[in-house]
């Protein structure tokens, strides 16, 4: 069974974007490009929300952007993608597909399925939407050396305790800690 990853990056209160959407604070280098790319080549489907999907189709498939951040540009634009959107009327970024409702219904579809395991990057809102049906299997959370006071929690909206369990942890000579947890039963 496939398994269904998140990937995000936060500040070390907890948002995972400053406000504004403003994410200039990631704490990016050649490490975790390295990371990127091997998180990238162990799933075959991109998970996205709308908003992260209009920065992410804006972004990665640039000609600056294929040239200057080659081996993840091309990981990205080429992989599999779905977003989840009521508003989006379509996907225009190569090998896109929207899914307008019962986004529940569709992963639990989608882990049935056979192919690689699947991540979703970003889309705060997702998360919070899967994360207490225990429909996330692993979060990847890339903690940032930074605090900035406000912004985006990652959790919005978990109302409810949610227990988890640390399955692994690295350390960046960045500062970036990558934490591993998946939920407990």
């Amino acid at each position: 069974m496939r398994k269904l990853l998140e990937f995000n990056m936060v500040s070390l209160d907890g948002y995972f974007e400053g406000p504004d959407r403003d994410i200039s604070w990631h704490n990016v280098d050649a490490e975790f490009n390295e990371y990127a790319v091997a998180m990238l080549d162990s799933v075959d489907l991109l998970l996205f929300g709308r908003v992260t999907y209009e920065l992410m189709v804006r972004f990665w498939p640039t000609p600056e952007v294929i040239k200057s951040d080659p081996l993840v540009a091309t990981r990205m634009n080429s992989l599999a993608k779905i977003v989840f959107s009521r508003t989006l009327g379509k996907a225009e970024w190569h090998n896109t597909r929207l899914v307008k409702e019962k986004i529940e219904e569709e992963i639990k579809k989608l882990k049935q399925g056979p192919g690689k395991d699947m991540v979703i990057l970003g889309s705060g809102s997702i998360v919070s939407e899967l994360t207490p049906p225990g429909l996330i299997d692993e979060h990847r959370i890339m903690v940032n050396p930074v605090i900035l006071g406000k912004g985006n929690p990652l959790f919005k909206g978990i109302n409810n305790k949610l227990d988890l369990e640390l399955t692994h942890s690295k350390a960046f000579k960045s500062g970036n800690v990558l934490l591993y947890y998946r939920q407990k039963n």
